[in-house]
């Protein structure tokens, strides 16, 4: 493995429900997952991909895929969201800081399946799995323009802290 070394079993599929009763199976992105995730991204629109990335790209390569998929699954996890004609509708990542006392997290979803309560689903899920990892501090960096999430995570307790740069938010979640 290039860039991370196993130390610990993926996490397993579970079913989540939304609060609109859309399912979910999660689970563990790994190295097999790649040229699925450059699918799924490829249907991400620009704006939104531009809010997962921080950044403008037109296309999802190798190396951004190999971060989400060649992961350790315990300080690193990239979750995979199904439907249940076993469609990628979204994607999460934790990425925990060596000492494991701040995470952070970032998803991002299909534009056809916004609205359906899959991000605050998987937000909860991962904060979840933050906690039960130890992390004291889960936080969310975004564009001060991407108003849904922003929303969404203050609606879930999280509280705006200081970026330092006027264009980027960050919101955090203390457990």
């Amino acid at each position: 493995m290039e860039n991370a070394m196993l130390v610990a079993p993926p996490s397993p599929t579970v079913t989540l429900k939304t609060r609109t009763g859309f399912e979910l199976a999660v689970r563990a992105a790994e190295p097999t997952d790649e040229a699925l995730l450059e699918h799924f991204f490829a249907a991400v629109s620009p704006e939104d991909l531009r809010f997962r990335f921080l950044s403008a790209l037109d296309h999802v390569g190798h190396d951004k895929l190999a971060q989400l998929v060649r992961v350790d699954h315990w300080q690193t996890e990239s979750f995979l969201a199904f439907d249940n004609d076993d469609r990628l509708v979204a994607t999460a990542m934790l990425a925990c800081a060596p000492a494991m006392d701040v995470g952070e997290v970032a998803i991002s979803m299909r534009a056809d399946v916004k609205g359906r309560g899959i991000g605050w689903t998987l937000l909860e899920h991962v904060a979840h799995e933050a906690q039960r990892r130890g992390v004291k501090r889960l936080q969310c960096i975004e564009s001060r323009e991407n108003h849904y999430a922003v929303e969404l995570e203050r609606e879930m307790g999280f509280k705006a802290i200081d970026s330092g740069d006027p264009s980027i938010i960050i919101l955090e979640a203390r457990f």
